[in-house]
């Protein structure tokens, strides 16, 4: 797949590199063309500890309680099914989430307060969402998984 990565803060951009950064606003000369920036796991089969350490994990639920008419989605992440450690050496410092490859949000996280995970409400309710998790260690873990499935 066709990524481009942002020199500065690390999002990667599909298909073509933006004119500027949707992250942090970075102009197009501060990307760079990397087809390998998302890692994947050797043997999809048979991950190994550190795959489970950082590979996303995603629930949803159609609809969303409150105020909203439920034509939302309930997107709860997790990254790994093994807890990512969270020391300021070895952290998992963001995760991005895209539609249809289309780039929407970014969560931060600190070292040793948090917990690599986030909830989030957005009112797609179809298309494929991809969430990748960046660890500044073993750099960038992607999911996909379909809304409307």
């Amino acid at each position: 797949m066709k990524s481009f990565v942002c020199q500065v803060c690390n999002h990667i951009a599909f298909d073509e590199a933006p004119v500027d950064c949707p992250v942090c606003g970075s102009a197009i000369e501060n990307f760079e063309k990397d087809d390998e920036a998302i890692q994947s796991p050797a043997d999809p089969g048979n991950l190994l500890e550190t795959d489970n350490m950082h590979i996303p994990v995603i629930k949803i639920n159609t609809g969303c309680s409150g105020d909203h008419d439920n034509t939302c989605t309930s997107i709860f992440i997790k990254v790994g099914e093994i807890e990512h450690v969270m020391e300021t050496e070895h952290l998992i410092e963001f995760i991005d989430l895209y539609i249809n490859k289309k780039y929407f949000s970014r969560v931060l996280f600190t070292a040793k307060k948090i917990h690599p995970e986030a909830t989030l409400r957005i009112s797609d309710t179809s298309g494929t969402l991809s969430v990748i998790a960046y660890c500044n260690t073993h750099g960038s873990w992607r999911t996909k998984i379909k809304l409307d499935e």
